[in-house]
């Protein structure tokens, strides 16, 4: 079966134009808030990893009361790193949400659910969110590229989820663990007979977020190249020393949208870079 075909790329810009519309986050707090209350998130990313994808269908409930839980909060009243996890916690539950919409209606991707990404998840200090919002209105206003290692779409070629929900007092580490998991799980391909490094379409879609991240959230076009020196700082030494070294032509991968959930390996865990000889 061939992947879904991925969303109109205009509705898609124009969604995230929209997302502009909401309230830039102002996090203010000087010092600690009372950390979040993560158990139901993290029972739920337990059982995933357990089950795949199928569970999720018993846990929209449980994504239901997560999401209760962190909208009685008002993030900006928190530090930088603790809203930021807030908001990327809850962009998270929101597409296991929708993946399990898509799975207990027997659809092939998260696409085929009406409005799935554009619709209210979400009432936050007194705005209606959608996932688009969240995402494009609250988490790239952050400034920080190594968001898009983080946010899952409940679709095969998105990044996987993190094992544990992401918190004020590990973010820094948790965003790096999950760019370097992301491009060696897949996101960059050395392909050394061709010369090529084949890098997932997410850094076509987002790259000016690497390469100019104080401008994000941004739509404006970027070189490859420029995108694949950003992505260094993630990259395994041996794939980034042989880009270096032999300057390979810059490619994205097709995306597959197809239905897909899956929990990330932990730091003892992380496979081995990949490497394919087309």
């Amino acid at each position: 079966m061939s992947s879904p075909a991925g969303p109109n790329p205009l509705t898609a810009a124009w969604s995230m134009l929209m997302a502009r519309r909401v309230r830039r986050p102002r996090p203010t707090a000087g010092s600690g808030h009372a950390p979040l209350a993560n158990s139901l998130l993290s029972e739920v990313l337990a059982d995933l990893r357990r089950g795949g994808v199928s569970v999720l269908a018993d846990h929209r409930s449980t994504l239901a009361a997560y999401r209760d839980q962190l909208t009685a909060i008002d993030p900006d009243t928190m530090t930088r790193n603790g809203a930021l996890a807030y908001w990327i916690n809850l962009y998270n539950a929101g597409a296991l949400d929708l993946a399990a919409e898509a799975s207990t209606s027997n659809e092939v991707s998260v696409l085929r659910v009406p409005g799935g990404f554009r619709r209210a998840w979400a009432h936050v200090a007194g705005e209606s969110l959608s996932l688009d919002a969240i995402e494009h209105g609250k988490i790239r206003r952050y400034r920080d590229p190594r968001i898009h290692g983080g946010l899952v779409c409940g679709s095969a070629s998105c990044p996987t989820l993190r094992y544990e929900p992401f918190t004020a007092e590990d973010l820094d580490e948790q965003l790096d663990d999950q760019m370097r998991s992301f491009l060696a799980g897949g996101g960059a391909v050395r392909d050394e007979a061709r010369g090529h490094l084949h890098l997932s379409r997410v850094f076509l879609w987002f790259g000016g977020d690497f390469t100019r991240p104080s401008r994000m959230p941004t739509l404006l076009p970027t070189r490859k190249a420029a995108v694949a020196d950003a992505l260094g700082t993630w990259l395994a030494t041996e794939i980034d020393n042989w880009r270096l070294t032999t300057g390979p032509t810059v490619t994205f991968q097709p995306y597959d949208w197809s239905l897909a959930c899956a929990i990330g390996p932990s730091d003892r865990q992380r496979p081995a870079p990949r490497r394919v000889d087309e």
